[in-house]
């Protein structure tokens, strides 16, 4: 998981499908806390309990857009060897607002492995649906090719919020987000119809204006970079803010899913840029 998996991770209806064009979605600076908890669980899973916490720090710069997220979760089983989980990954990324250079560093430990460490920065061309290379520094040094179309968590993120507010329901890009050693996948949005601010439940909500905003139900499909699949590898339904902020989340492993629930909310400084 990452922000694509929390973020996932855009432009305006002049945004071509390189994604080399500026963008219009204005992404809110903020810090936010959110809960985890079990969602469901299938009988055959053998999982019995979840919780833990996430932190998404999202902060505007002069040439970019940097985020830093913190994820915990503890997963309980019945009847079985081992009989927890447990999962802490810190994900550090950079963009910059032309969408061409994207920097990454992600660090996990599990309870099977201490550490693992993916590191690196990944660029696009010029040109219409242009392609690049992604980088590795760690766990070794690797270059990979990035196809044509290929698109960072950011600007795909900006993309579908703009396609949302122009009234379509899907999205497709191939996106490279630097979670593992891999090219680009593919990532499929499906898009619900707008909801106006504070529809829904949200009483229980944090107080602040980040949230008063306009939102969509959004469910993302994430392929494989081989594009052989049918099926995605992993699943995710969001409701997203038309400022970038996650208001909840479910992740969805296939035998159980883990809720996300927002808890704390802060808004963060904008950069003064000449």
């Amino acid at each position: 998981m990452t922000l694509l998996s929390a973020r996932l991770l855009g432009a305006v209806a002049v945004f071509s499908l390189c994604g080399n064009m500026a963008a219009a979605a204005d992404l809110a600076s903020y810090r936010a806390r959110y809960s985890l908890t079990l969602a469901s669980t299938r009988a055959t899973s053998g999982v019995a309990g979840a919780g833990g916490a996430m932190i998404d720090e999202w902060v505007e710069t002069c040439d970019g857009w940097t985020e830093q997220q913190h994820f915990y979760l503890h997963v309980a089983y019945e009847d079985e060897e081992p009989s927890a989980f447990t999962t802490y990954y810190e994900f550090v990324s950079s963009e910059t607002k032309d969408t061409r250079r994207y920097h990454f560093d992600m660090r996990q430990a599990t309870t099977e492995r201490p550490y693992d460490e993916v590191k690196g920065e990944a660029k696009l061309d010029d040109g219409l649906r242009a392609g690049g290379a992604a980088e590795f520094t760690r766990p070794k040094a690797t270059t990979l090719t990035l196809p044509p179309g290929t698109m960072f968590p950011a600007a795909y993120l900006r993309l579908v919020i703009d396609r949302a507010r122009a009234g379509d329901r899907l999205v497709t890009r191939d996106v490279f987000d630097g979670s593992t050693v891999d090219s680009a996948g593919q990532v499929t949005a499906v898009i619900g119809p707008q909801l106006a601010p504070k529809a829904g439940g949200e009483d229980a909500l944090p107080a602040s204006p980040l949230l008063n905003r306009p939102s969509w139900r959004i469910a993302f499909a994430f392929f494989p970079s081989d594009h052989r699949k049918e099926t995605p590898d992993y699943e995710e339904s969001v409701r997203l803010l038309d400022d970038g902020i996650l208001q909840d989340m479910v992740f969805d492993y296939g035998d159980y899913a883990i809720g996300a629930k927002l808890e704390q909310i802060e808004s963060l400084p904008r950069p003064r840029c000449r």
